[in-house]
């Protein structure tokens, strides 16, 4: 008899991976500002790491949707409540994000003077449905922008699928990736929307959405049952095949870094050039990713080394800081912007970021977790007495609050 796979953890090896992904995008902003993304083959390289953020993305959809994934193949296991989700997403993103914008807005002279507009839109993270408001320091942001429309739908998306459950639950696939092939088309829809200059409608949510489908469809592989037959059991066989997909992931990124994924840099996609760099980074990130989630128990010791796990706790901060560091390093270091030393401007780049990182991490991102989990447990403690009998000690909080049991799995819930 097929039985569902026990409630994954904490996995050391998707932390490291969020590491690469972090590293991935900060090597694609130094090639930029160094002027190394010069028309060559090498450029075209360095400036398509761009794609770690398919990475990110997918991440992002694994995590949250494992729950959903899980309650949909056993009713004893419980999502959490839309207001303790969408509240654990505030707490995990807005507070070290809001510290980032107001020190680039009030202290980075490329940034200033910045206009009421551009304050509001960055604060409230809306700034791809605004016009120029994408400022120096936190044009990395736009993904940021896009991962919390993700965030938002989310809810939605687990309502419309909530009689795919028990055995129903083997079209959950299906009508997943149908969605994901649909929202291909996006990038025709965005070109024909009336919408002011400066707003590329092909940076919101449905154009990237391939790549979110692609961490949802992984939750569901991994939740789904043991010994699976069909396509979804070739699928999930597949993703154990750990240098195959290695294999792929290089090929697929090497065919981004073509025409076929549009050129590098700012200039527009045609929409076909869009569609298929969307497409290549949902291979890209299943191919890195599903050797990760389809093989439980099963080590990686570059990715669960000690380092990259420090990285990937960090890997949020770098992803907030590091553009602020880079415009700090060009004068620091005296070298000219766009004049190359693409190499010491990284190391220089990598080494103060992860200083300012891990500081970020230590002084606001990890204290205001810990607010809200003590906060939640207090509340907790003030309702459970009403709740049982005398001497009855069930469903009691965790004596340390702030050792929540699933603390280290609510962290990796996020970028």
């Amino acid at each position: 008899m097929s039985s569902t796979p026990p409630v994954a953890g904490f996995n050391r090896a998707l932390e490291g991976m969020r590491a690469c992904a972090a590293v991935g995008v900060m090597v694609t902003h130094v090639a930029f500002q160094t002027g190394s993304v010069d028309g060559s083959w090498l450029g075209a390289v360095w400036g398509r790491f761009d794609m770690a953020v398919a990475l990110f993305f997918a991440l992002s959809g694994y995590l949250l949707w494992r729950p959903h994934s899980e309650a949909a193949r056993d009713p004893h296991r419980k999502v959490p409540g839309t207001w303790r989700y969408l509240r654990h997403r505030v707490v995990r993103i807005w507070p070290a994000y809001v510290v980032v914008v107001v020190v680039v807005l009030s202290l980075l002279p490329d940034a200033r003077p910045a206009s009421f507009t551009v304050w509001i839109a960055n604060l409230t993270l809306t700034q791809i449905y605004v016009p120029l408001t994408l400022t120096a320091g936190l044009t990395q942001m736009w993904s940021l922008s896009v991962e919390v429309s993700f965030y938002l739908a989310l809810p939605l998306i687990a309502w419309l699928m909530l009689r795919l459950r028990g055995p129903a639950a083997r079209w959950r696939i299906p009508v997943l990736v149908t969605t994901g092939v649909i929202s291909l088309g996006w990038a025709w829809v965005a070109d024909a929307l009336p919408l002011e200059a400066g707003v590329e409608a092909k940076n919101w949510l449905p154009g990237h959405l391939p790549w979110f489908l692609c961490g949802l469809v992984l939750a569901e592989l991994g939740t789904a049952e043991a010994g699976a037959a069909g396509m979804r059991g070739r699928i999930a066989r597949l993703g154990r095949r750990r240098l195959l997909l290695a294999a792929i992931a290089v090929v697929a990124f090497a065919l981004s870094c073509t025409e076929l994924a549009g050129p590098t840099g700012l200039a527009p996609l045609e929409p076909w050039q869009f569609a298929i760099k969307m497409v290549l980074g949902v291979i890209i990130g299943f191919a890195l990713i599903a050797p990760l989630t389809l093989n439980p128990g099963r080590s990686h010791r570059f990715l669960d080394s000690a380092p990259m796990q420090a990285l990937g706790r960090w890997s949020y901060s770098i992803f907030l800081w590091h553009l602020v560091v880079l415009a700090w390093v060009f004068p620091l270091a005296g070298i000219v912007p766009f004049s190359g030393s693409m190499l010491v401007v990284f190391l220089l780049t990598l080494l103060l970021t992860i200083g300012v990182s891990a500081a970020s991490y230590a002084w606001i991102e990890e204290p205001t977790r810990h607010w809200l989990r003590n906060s939640e447990a207090r509340a907790a403690l003030s309702v459970a007495p009403r709740d049982r009998a005398p001497g009855d000690q069930s469903n009691q909080p965790p004596r340390h609050v702030d050792r929540e049991p699933r603390g280290e799995y609510d962290r990796q819930q996020s970028r």
